[in-house]
């Protein structure tokens, strides 16, 4: 178990420090004057903010070694749909399984984040990451450990229920962390045409993951807002936000 299972957190910890790491740099170190018209709170977090943040994520990346371990090496491996060779489904199906995990990962995650915002579960599982009302790149992984658990089940989810091959998996991770990086990134870079068309009002925006942590409630979607529409926990004020952001940039 030893060596696997240091290699698997050594890879969430790199992917995590390249991608929270790199949007970090470039919108809080080298270049935070030049994207203030994109920034979704005036303020920034303190220093403190961003080292629980990465205290908690690090602490995170230990139980996803561990779903990683019991999966990949394990006895468990046997009884999950995951396969080796992709020339045994294909790439189209091999390409397709990626966007079907991507689905069943926004269902699952708006479920189980309202779920954790019951009043008996959010002290208990989901306060850790609420601590950051203003967050950071960093907080895209601070959890309690027992958040950590639910939200890196969704891994046991997939293999379970879909043949998928691992690298598909790994791309399905890829793709997760860089929009849970940019739900917490604090500045919004989606174009105004793009949120404002047919196709994205349905997409999850920063602006709205960001307005979830100011305000606690509503808009607990990860990729897409369609959940949110469609149970009625969009937040209310969310068109007058993109609406004022977007009103900034053009100086009105």
């Amino acid at each position: 178990m030893g060596k696997f299972f240091l290699y698997a957190y050594l890879i969430l910890l790199l992917r995590y420090v390249a991608i929270a790491g790199g949007f970090f740099f470039i919108f809080y170190i080298i270049k935070p004057v030049r994207f203030l018209k994109l920034r979704l709170q005036s303020d920034f977090p303190q220093k403190k903010d961003y080292l629980r943040e990465i205290g908690y994520s690090i602490l995170t990346f230990v139980f996803i070694a561990l779903y990683v371990f019991i999966i990949l090496r394990s006895p468990v491996k046997k009884y999950t749909l995951m396969y080796d060779r992709i020339s045994d489904y294909g790439w189209i199906y091999f390409a397709a399984s990626i966007v079907f995990a991507l689905i069943v990962h926004d269902f699952y995650f708006y479920w189980t984040h309202r779920f954790m915002h019951h009043p008996r579960i959010f002290k208990i599982f989901h306060r850790v990451h609420h601590l950051s009302t203003n967050p950071s790149p960093w907080a895209a992984f601070a959890f309690h450990p027992l958040e950590a658990l639910v939200e890196a089940g969704i891994l046991p989810v997939l293999v379970f229920i879909m043949p998928m091959n691992r690298f598909a998996v790994l791309i399905f991770f890829v793709i997760s962390t860089v929009i849970n990086v940019y739900g917490h990134l604090g500045y919004e870079i989606y174009p105004e045409w793009l949120i404002k068309s047919s196709a994205g009002k349905w997409l999850n925006t920063s602006v709205s993951h960001n307005m979830h942590h100011k305000y606690f409630k509503g808009n607990y979607g990860f990729y897409t807002r369609v959940w949110d529409v469609v149970f009625g926990t969009v937040n209310p004020d969310y068109d007058r936000k993109v609406n004022e952001l977007f009103g900034k940039r053009v100086g009105t």
